[in-house]
């Protein structure tokens, strides 16, 4: 497939990616990423590997889209921790002043 990364036009295919990407021990991820493999790697890093450029020359959204198109999983951030739940001050009080019922405001 061919596409454009930096303005330079690359002619990737699959096996080319897994090719480049094998024995590349994956960076902490803390954005988009891609899933090669049995592994995840952030997009910039796969963008650098496979172009051989600096990642500063790239957006990740370029990255994206060619892994897609050839097929590979992406995601758009890592996976958080589930969301804390925070009680208003009025449903603190009444857990306080042990009341069973919390009103919704």
């Amino acid at each position: 497939m061919r596409c454009v990364i930096a303005r330079y036009p690359f002619d990737l295919t699959k096996d080319g990616v897994l090719a480049s990407m094998k024995g590349v021990t994956p960076e902490p991820v803390t954005g988009e990423s891609v899933t090669i493999g049995r592994r995840r790697y952030p997009v910039k890093q796969v963008g650098e590997v496979i172009t051989r450029q600096d990642r500063r020359d790239f957006s990740s959204g370029e990255v994206t889209r060619a892994m897609a198109r050839l097929g590979f999983t992406c995601h758009d951030h890592p996976e958080a921790a589930p969301p804390v739940s925070v009680l208003t001050p009025l449903q603190t009080a009444s857990q306080l002043l042990g009341s069973s019922a919390t009103a919704d405001v």
